[in-house]
This record gives C-alpha cells, sequence and structure tokens, in this order.
C-alpha cells in the first residue's frame, strides 16, 4: 500500500495483507506500544543540543535547549522528528514483554501493525519488526485510526481488538468500530502517570496482563 494510498484513507483488504479474516483481530500500534520511541527519540535530541523533559503527556511541549525554560518552537522540533525517523527509528528499543505478547497473540489471533510516522520510513519501519521477529502485516498511517480500524475490522466476522497509547485514536476506534475492544498502553514508566486515560478503554500498562485481557476480549 502506498502512502498517497493511505492518505486518502484507503483500507486494504485483508487477503492482499496476507491475512485470512478466518480469526478474530488484533491492531497494535508501535511507539509507545511495541517500541520505547521516547528513550530513543530522548537519546537522539541529546546529540542535537536538545533535552526531552518529562513534564507532560506531549511530545513538542518537552522540547526544550538546554537551560532555557520555555520549549522549543513546534516548527523547530518538527524537522528533529523527521529526522529521527529517517536516520534512527531501527534504534528504537522494544517494550519489554511486547513481540512476546504479540508471539502468544498470534496462536489465537490474526495481527496488523498499524503505526502513524512518515510514509517515508515505512521501509525502516518494517526492518525494525523483522530484526525482532514480527512479520505480521504493517500499516503507515495518516490521522486518527478509527476509519482504516473500522474497515479493516470490518472484514472479518470475529471479534477484533485495539491497542494505542494515546485516547484520540482509542476514541476514535470507539466511535468507528465500537463492536473493538480497546486498550491502552504507556510503555514509558515516566509517562504513564501523566497520559490522560478514559473510562471507555482498558489501560494496562504490563505486556503478559494486556495478552491474558486481549484473550478474554477475543474468545469470551
Amino acid at each position: 500500500m502506498s502512502a498517497a494510498q493511505n492518505r486518502a484513507h484507503f483500507t486494504p483488504r485483508l487477503m492482499d495483507l496476507g491475512l485470512s479474516g478466518d480469526r478474530p483481530l488484533v491492531i497494535v500500534d508501535v511507539d509507545e506500544v511495541l517500541g520505547q520511541f521516547v528513550r530513543s527519540f530522548e537519546r537522539y535530541l541529546a546529540i542535537h543540543g536538545v533535552e526531552f523533559r518529562v513534564e507532560r503527556y506531549a511530545l513538542f511541549q518537552n522540547m526544550f535547549r538546554k537551560g532555557e525554560a520555555k520549549p522549543i518552537p513546534e516548527a523547530e522540533g518538527r524537522p528533529l522528528y523527521d529526522d529521527f525517523f529517517r536516520t534512527c527509528c531501527e534504534s528504537i528499543e522494544p517494550t519489554p514483554g511486547a513481540f512476546e505478547a504479540l508471539e502468544r497473540l498470534a496462536q489465537r489471533a490474526e495481527i496488523i501493525v498499524l503505526s502513524n510516522a512518515p510514509g517515508e520510513v515505512e521501509a525502516a519501519r518494517r526492518a525494525w519488526l523483522t530484526r525482532h521477529g514480527v512479520q505480521h502485516p504493517l500499516i503507515i498511517n495518516r490521522g486518527l485510526k478509527g476509519p482504516i480500524t473500522a474497515g479493516l475490522t470490518a472484514q472479518t466476522p470475529h471479534r477484533s481488538a485495539f491497542i494505542d497509547d494515546t485516547l484520540p485514536h482509542l476514541d476514535s476506534v470507539a466511535e468507528q468500530a465500537p463492536a473493538t475492544a480497546r486498550f491502552q498502553h504507556i510503555a514509558d514508566v515516566r509517562l504513564r502517570p501523566l497520559a490522560p486515560t478514559s473510562d471507555r478503554h482498558r489501560r494496562i500498562d504490563d505486556w503478559d496482563e494486556l495478552a491474558a485481557a486481549i484473550e478474554e476480549s477475543l474468545l469470551a
């Protein structure tokens, strides 16, 4: 699937992703779910003289020049973010237990990795997944994840689950694909107390516990 197609809200067919649609479907995010994005991005920023201060559940508002009290403008932070993905996204450390949990879930369900990232880094993101033993389909998305999740889950009669770290995506899935079980997971322990949560979605930050809860939701 091309980035242009995805930007047009193109939803691929499960069969084109190599999936049968004959089992439950698990859709999972990457950054701060499968991978510890913030810790890797923090190290990258330090090389460029920028501190990432974990003060709120945000990205650009946590980026500061050393010794300064105000965060750098997003117009300065955005190029650093884009360059990180172009040059360093394969350095992201896996979230403890995440890939083991995916392997466990793959015994009962089909898996799709759904990541919001710059389209030009699709190959690097796929290489990162492959290096860690993940061969499941990857979709690079733009915008809220509810529409594409609804399109994917509509192709199977079986139950589905969606895992992400941010409420906008979880809320979007709740609105567009309400039958899909939704789980919030925050990989970075420093961000966990800062992350907004909602009673609409289950918050589970331990992957062993999360895998068990997903299995229960898919088999109930």
